[in-house]
């Protein structure tokens, strides 16, 4: 697993202009049964991948966390809502609540989540490949090719389902 996580960087880089024609002619006309499809790719390839191998995306990015995450999570740790951003998160480019660094801190060496049970919405969602209208979510897609080998493969899948 550890190889294959090394090399999707590189992977990703190969198949981008790939990928990027690809979800263009996606977006111009999508299969009426997208939807159907990629929940079905989804569902194929989590069968095979226990993400607990990988967590990668927990090394190497971090997500976004809305009101509603740092509530929950500050009330997770009891503590105020503020104590915790003060604590764990900063405010990035985008104006988002962010982790102050990656590897989530939240993240313990047997890749297994510390406040699993009130991560973050965009935790809870990643990597996003189940998600209605995905042909929406092109640009977020190409970057978890590079972070998360299920994307990488659920889009391999596709574009060998969706001619």
């Amino acid at each position: 697993m550890q190889d294959q996580i090394n090399n999707l960087p590189k992977l990703a880089k190969d198949k981008h202009n790939e990928n990027k024609k690809f979800f263009a002619k996606l977006k111009k006309k999508p299969p009426k049964d997208l939807d159907y499809i990629m929940q079905e790719l989804h569902d194929e390839e989590f069968q095979q991948t226990d993400c607990l191998q990988c967590a990668n995306c927990c090394k190497t990015t971090g997500p976004l966390f809305t009101d509603k995450d740092i509530e929950r999570i500050a009330k997770f740790f009891k503590q105020k809502p503020q104590q915790f951003i003060e604590h764990y998160l900063r405010i990035d480019e985008d104006n988002d609540y962010v982790l102050q660094r990656v590897p989530c801190v939240f993240l313990g060496a047997d890749n297994y989540c510390a406040i699993y049970d009130v991560r973050p919405k965009a935790c809870r969602e990643f990597p996003h490949t189940d998600r209605k209208k995905f042909q929406q979510i092109s640009n977020l897609t190409l970057k978890n090719v590079a972070i998360c080998p299920a994307t990488f493969n659920i889009l391999e899948a596709m574009k060998k389902r969706i001619k």
